[in-house]
């Protein structure tokens, strides 16, 4: 069975100023141990030094699954919907990428 990773990068409105960030990472942070079938997560403030490339996403989500059932399941979890909440009317836009961990 792969394992899987889910790549998340986070494009808000406007800038969301440190505390928002710190309360949105908390809440990333906090899904492990919360929602099952999470190995890793990480996740943190776009630090990259390609300014020409960072289009304006400044929040990065990398969460490493046991399963594709995991993965799937995910989705629709009540933390997961949770942070989903609390991204209304600040999220602009999203970029997602899930795929298999070679093994």
């Amino acid at each position: 069975m792969s394992m899987y990773e889910h790549i998340v990068a986070f494009r808000f409105h406007e800038p969301i100023g440190p505390e928002i960030e710190r309360g949105l990472l908390e809440q990333l942070h906090a899904f492990k141990g919360r929602i099952p079938g999470i190995v890793e997560v990480t996740a943190g403030v776009n630090m990259t030094e390609e300014k020409d490339n960072i289009h304006d996403y400044t929040l990065g989500l990398r969460v490493t699954f046991d399963s594709l059932e995991a993965l799937r399941a995910y989705g629709p979890h009540p933390v997961h919907q949770e942070f989903v909440r609390s991204l209304d009317g600040i999220l602009k836009n999203v970029v997602v990428i899930d795929y298999p961990i070679a093994t």
